[in-house]
């Protein structure tokens, strides 16, 4: 495996202690500059890592790109970096945001591919960014959460954990949670990054959380899916699901909680309750984030496989076999599932029956999720390249 294919597997030393504040924007090198809890609307100036809070990963705005004519997909732009891309790019405004290994973040225009702004970070930026109140916020390995104006990049404020950030930040109602690898669930001020609450699990949280009906729910390498109260920081329940829960991220749709684990297993819990509602299984473990749309939940396993299950019974609706593992997490929009794979390509394929409609090959292996937006579709490479497809 390259050097730093994937953060998750890498062994972190904890700090003893957390830093719990904030500064006003830590030194960035700049390369070049051309409960209680009310959730907004998804907007076009509103985007994140699961597509809305709730992480249902299902881009319902997108309504360009059909089953019938995604075969003609084509090359509109890539953007070169100088490492591998895992992180996740967010589109908003016409501007798409992605991190690299390289330590880069940066602002492209999303229909050419034009390089707005860009700032380097002191280690990897593998988390996700997330777009909201005219700020984007990303998460790094150098332990830090950052904060800049959308619209020039200009650093707003940061604030540091106990370690690294591999967790991708949400916003809802002007609180901003993001997890971190010093065991702790933070709640942040969206605005001035102050310290709200902070929550402590067992083991590193890198799973991104999702937030509905004024809960935060978050799963951590402990093994455990917390439900947590949003305003408050408070436990309202908690469910053990397998050995882990790496960086599986929750998706909350229909009063259902699903996340996938390190034991091969996808959950569904009651939201409310936290009483599990049934269990799928798969043949590898699952480090792809859920997505639900039409009554389906969909998720990639490292089995290579692609699956569709029932939302409310967990049965097997389909499954489709990639050529490699899959880190991805799938996106669907307008009945197409989008995904990447190790086999170096990325997938669409028919939402309701799992045929490949499309496919596109990198240079190198996909774990980034793709992102939908305008009749487009971005993804990162371990190639070091954005891509970004139109019809």
């Amino acid at each position: 495996m390259r050097r730093n294919a994937l953060l998750v597997f890498a062994c972190a030393v904890l700090l003893a202690g957390v830093i719990f504040f904030a500064t006003p924007a830590r030194q960035w090198v700049i390369s070049l500059v051309h409960p209680g809890v009310a959730v907004p609307a998804v907007d076009a100036a509103t985007a994140m890592f699961g597509v809305d809070v709730q992480h249902t990963r299902f881009a319902a705005s997108e309504r360009q790109i059909t089953v019938a004519n995604v075969g003609h997909l084509r090359l509109a732009w890539t953007f070169t970096t100088h490492d591998l891309i895992i992180s996740s790019p967010a589109v908003a405004d016409g501007v798409v945001y992605v991190g690299s290994n390289d330590r880069s973040f940066s602002a492209l225009d999303a229909v050419q591919g034009k390089l707005l702004w860009s700032r380097m970070a002191m280690a990897d930026v593998g988390s996700s960014p997330a777009v909201a109140g005219g700020m984007v916020y990303v998460g790094s390995s150098d332990d830090t959460l950052y904060a800049f104006h959308a619209s020039t990049g200009k650093p707003a404020w940061t604030f540091t954990t106990g370690n690294s950030v591999w967790s991708s930040p949400v916003v809802a109602g002007g609180v901003l949670y993001v997890g971190s690898n010093d065991d702790l669930l933070y709640a942040l001020d969206a605005a001035t990054g102050k310290g709200l609450w902070s929550f402590s699990t067992g083991n590193y949280v890198s799973s991104s959380p999702a937030v509905a009906d004024g809960v935060v729910y978050v799963g951590s390498e402990d093994g455990t899916l917390y439900a947590l109260g949003a305003r408050s920081g408070k436990l309202i329940w908690s469910a053990l699901a397998g050995p882990a829960i790496r960086v599986s991220s929750p998706a909350i749709a229909g009063g259902v909680v699903y996340v996938g684990s390190e034991d091969k297993n996808l959950y569904a819990f009651d939201a409310r309750t936290g009483k599990l509602r049934w269990r799928a299984s798969t043949q590898g473990y699952i480090h792809s984030s859920p997505a639900v749309a039409g009554g389906v939940v969909y998720i990639g396993s490292t089995d290579g496989r692609v699956y569709a299950f029932d939302a409310a019974t967990g049965q097997t609706r389909w499954m489709t076999a990639t050529g490699a593992r899959i880190f991805s997490s799938p996106t669907v929009a307008n009945g197409v599932v989008y995904i990447g794979s190790q086999d170096h390509r990325l997938y669409a394929l028919n939402a309701a029956t799992g045929a490949i409609l499309w496919t596109y090959t990198s240079g190198d292996a996909i774990d980034s999720s793709p992102a939908v937006a305008d009749g487009m579709v971005y993804v990162g490479s371990w190639d070091g390249k954005l891509y970004a497809f139109r019809l």
